[in-house]
């Protein structure tokens, strides 16, 4: 069984920097066991990194969420030290400059994966549309997220979020 992790934007900014919120840095042991899991299996794992310029408040997300963040070349963009530490050169690596990514997609188009788990920040805006591109992409993939590896400054919506994935025929789980 081939499988994949993907690992959403568990940056400085969204922890605690200017996007940051209280429950975010409780989710990390869990994003660490995933990936050292998946590292004893062989299995694949990707990081997306949520990546803006100096022109980010220009931007429609901008004028929407008009808090600069996750600038590239600041401490905020970066992964989160005890994450990247488990980084590989293997590991793939997408910037994205809004919710989800593309390039992921058409990357994950032409793989093979059985079942694909997402985790990290935010459920409700990246995590989500992520995973609306992985469905996409891989439309017989088994696609996971585990409620205990995501999060949200907004916890309704967090629990809102859990249920449309299920909705979407993502598996949710520890909800």
């Amino acid at each position: 069984m081939k499988k994949c992790l993907i690992v959403v934007d568990y940056q400085n900014d969204f922890i605690n920097g200017a996007l940051g919120f209280e429950t975010a840095p409780k989710i990390k042991d869990a994003i660490i066991n995933k990936i050292k899991a998946y590292r004893a299996s062989s299995d694949d794992i990707i990081f997306t990194m949520d990546t803006h310029d100096e022109n980010y408040l220009n931007t429609e997300e901008g004028e929407n969420l008009p808090v600069k963040h996750c600038v590239k070349g600041t401490p905020g963009h970066e992964i989160q030290s005890d994450v990247k530490a488990l980084m590989s050169p293997e590991d793939k690596v997408f910037e994205k400059n809004t919710f989800p990514s593309l390039d992921l997609g058409l990357y994950l188009k032409n793989k093979d994966y059985d079942v694909v788990e997402l985790c990290g920040l935010v459920s409700n805006i990246c995590v989500i549309s992520n995973a609306v591109i992985v469905k996409s992409a891989l439309p017989n993939a088994h696609v996971v997220v585990d409620a205990l590896a995501t999060d949200s400054f907004d916890h309704p919506l967090h629990k809102k979020s859990l249920d449309v994935l299920e909705g979407l025929q993502v598996e949710v789980l520890n909800k």
